[in-house]
């Protein structure tokens, strides 16, 4: 091991978007800051649609200059799509004044350009850096890791911000993972070529497949589109053993999402992920924050994953610097309590989604027309707002209303005719 030991005031692990504008914001107050990346960009990862409310994060982080230019779909609402029912949420159109628009991004570009934009900030950021382990102190943290040249290096920072994502560093090396109270569930999906110019590409698709699987397709404006599949393990039961088999054998079922795709030629092998919702006991400790994926992930139906992580890279990094300006900062009201507000908003649609809830209330046109602003501001992302009725009560609303929306249903199917 070499002895020497580098120095920063906040090692951030993870170049995603979480640390990447934890570094940004932490590099604008004047802050060293050293960011270790496991992997060399570019690379896939999955989670291509962005929120409303991810670009009140770059705009906040300096950060949205170094993706503005790139030609980007931009996304502009989302369309739900079942038996050829269909409901459109326009961001325009939302009870919140926040952004009415976002993108939609292939995220090897998106998070390349994050990490672009951090070195030309003159943020020091060293790709192929695997951690090995941490020794936290009071006052200080030692990272042990080692470099692309397989060389192990120490370094010793104020605070450490995890950012690592599905890497989850500290989490695992504390043993702070907690099982999830979401069903285990499956996600299968690819990248196929797709029209340019389509008529609906500013919009997501999420469409329902079966009673318990649903789709997204993301357009990207360049030629290809994110095509993919989430349901218990019981939905892909039959449907091959492969992920490219289950992948053709799914979109086999939806005529809607097989005729706008057409004939499928890959521009990426599908790829399958299963179990990928996860929790943690904790946000914080002495002298570290998780932030994004590396806290809590809940399911991707309403893309809350990369909101989440541009929030807490952001908050986390405006509290770290207070901190080291010594002044206080309540860790748990300010950041633990303030993240869990907004996870347990989007909890609550997630499980509204998946009981059909929600389902109900988007495909009863004239009842929605009365909320839809409101619930338009959640699937933008603004699920701090607290002039927002389906944000404050989002654990009682979506329930009450579905009962209420089927009464009306069941009461109108019985009128004489």
């Amino acid at each position: 091991m070499n002895s020497e030991i580098e120095n920063c005031d906040v090692l951030v692990i993870g170049a995603g978007p979480s640390g990447s504008l934890a570094a940004a914001m932490l590099h604008n107050k004047g802050w060293s800051v050293k960011v270790l990346e496991k992997q060399q960009f570019p690379r896939f990862v999955i989670g291509e649609s962005l929120l409303p409310r991810c670009m009140d994060s770059l705009k906040e982080a300096d950060m949205l200059k170094y993706v503005s230019d790139l030609g980007f779909q931009q996304k502009k609402g989302a369309r739900f799509e079942r038996n050829g029912q269909i409901c459109d949420f326009d961001f325009a159109d939302q009870f919140t004044h926040g952004s009415t628009w976002t993108w939609q991004v292939p995220r090897e570009e998106f998070d390349l350009a994050l990490a672009n934009g951090l070195i030309e900030k003159g943020v020091e950021l060293e790709y192929q850096a695997t951690v090995e382990n941490m020794e936290f102190n009071k006052d200080f943290q030692i990272c042990i890791y080692t470099n692309s040249k397989g060389e192990t290096k120490k370094l010793r920072s104020k605070f450490v911000v995890d950012g690592s994502g599905y890497g989850r560093v500290i989490p695992k090396l504390l043993k702070l993972d907690k099982p999830s109270d979401f069903p285990v569930r499956t996600a299968v999906f690819s990248h196929v070529e797709f029209p340019k110019n389509h008529p609906t590409a500013h919009l997501i698709d999420i469409v329902t497949v079966t009673e318990k699987m649903w789709a997204w397709v993301i357009v990207f404006g360049d030629g290809r589109a994110s095509v993919g599949f989430v349901g218990d393990d019981s939905c892909f039961e039959g449907m091959g053993s492969t992920a490219e088999e289950k992948w053709r054998n799914a979109i086999a079922l939806n005529p809607y999402i097989r005729d706008k795709v057409g004939e499928v030629k890959f521009k990426r092998q599908p790829s399958e992920i299963r179990g990928y919702s996860i929790g943690v006991s904790k946000f914080y400790g002495d002298g570290f924050l998780l932030t994004g994926n590396s806290t809590e992930f809940l399911d991707p139906i309403f893309s809350s994953g990369v909101t989440f992580a541009m929030e807490t890279g952001v908050l986390g990094a405006k509290l770290i610097d207070r901190q080291l300006k010594g002044e206080p900062v309540n860790w748990e009201t300010e950041y633990s309590d303030y993240i869990k507000r907004g996870v347990n908003v989007f909890r609550s649609y997630v499980k509204g989604w998946y009981a059909g809830e929600l389902p109900t209330i988007f495909y009863t046109e004239k009842t929605l027309e009365k909320f839809k602003s409101q619930i338009c501001s959640v699937l933008a992302g603004y699920v701090w707002d607290e002039k927002n009725p389906f944000v404050t009560k989002h654990d009682k609303l979506i329930g009450t209303l579905s009962k209420v929306v089927g009464i009306m249903d069941d009461a109108e199917s019985e009128k004489p005719l």
